[in-house]
């Protein structure tokens, strides 16, 4: 990615100014539970395809891909309730014993048009924590799978560490990228993911104050082939949390970003869980 100056590098550079995620790998790879956790979160963005749509065998197979159970509905008693006033709560999983996992994307540099037409086929619902530095050059690309029913969410302007920077720094990349994620697909996010999963209570402040009412961590990482899990028994447990990228050849030694999206649904299918919408498990706060 351009604007890190080669990811891996100013990871390494940079893991031991982060104190609070020390064994993070950057914005992705496993970590420490957050200093401050509570649960709870909701996102926006309009639904249109159903969590657990299903598709065919011959899509699946398609991608070189077994089916993944389909979903189950979620509970209509959402398990994350969101206030829309006071400290915004920090959460690593979803509260569940639906043998579910769900999968967001950071970033937006990797813009493969495959990745679209894979998730039209496989219709796994995604979350999308989107940075404006990676996606600016071109916002379009994201809107068909919003349109998929995929939720957008804040990810900051320019991707700093927000635990290294003041309260006034932190406002200006929250608020700034609520502000244009909401002008480009017109719904405010109502998630946050902090870069690196660095935050601090000033970062708990900037983010009640810019709009989104929650901060997403995660309990397991997909890098090019594997996962890595905080857990030490390496298992998926109901309702986690993965974070991925939208990464390509560049920052995955050749593979694609479809490649490192099927391996990450096999590692999913092999422990035998399905994939559900974040956001259908989560309640918003009453307007």
């Amino acid at each position: 990615m351009k604007w890190y100056s080669g990811r891996g590098r100013f990871y390494g550079a940079l893991a031991g100014a982060i104190a609070l995620v020390a064994a993070v790998s950057g914005c992705g790879g496993s970590g420490p539970a957050p200093a401050s956790s509570a649960p709870a979160a909701n996102s926006s963005t309009p639904d249109s395809a159903p969590s657990g749509a299903t598709a065919d065998a011959a899509a699946w197979q398609k991608w070189g891909l077994q089916p993944l159970p389909a979903a189950p509905a979620p509970p209509a008693d959402k398990p994350v309730k969101l206030s829309a006033t006071g400290t915004v709560p920090v959460f690593t999983h979803i509260p569940t014993t639906q043998k579910v996992v769900f999968v967001t994307l950071d970033d937006g540099a990797e813009k493969d048009p495959k990745f679209i037409e894979m998730m039209r086929d496989l219709k796994i619902p995604i979350t999308m924590f989107l940075m404006n530095d990676a996606i600016k050059s071109d916002y379009g690309y994201f809107k068909p799978l919003q349109a998929m029913g995929n939720h957008i969410q804040n990810h900051t302007l320019h991707h700093p560490p927000m635990n290294t920077v003041p309260l006034a720094r932190q406002k200006e990349e929250v608020c700034g990228d609520q502000k244009i994620l909401t002008k480009q697909y017109g719904t405010a996010p109502l998630l946050f993911r902090p870069p690196y999963g660095a935050y601090n209570a000033d970062t708990r402040t900037a983010v009640g104050e810019c709009g989104p009412r929650a901060i997403v961590w995660w309990r397991e990482s997909m890098q090019i082939a594997n996962m890595q899990y905080q857990a030490g028994d390496k298992k998926l447990r109901p309702g986690d949390i993965i974070l991925a990228h939208f990464r390509g050849p560049t920052e995955l030694k050749g593979a694609t970003m479809t490649a490192m999206f099927g391996d990450l649904l096999r590692r999913i299918q092999e422990q035998g869980f399905a994939v559900a919408r974040l956001e259908d498990y989560i309640q918003a706060p009453s307007a």
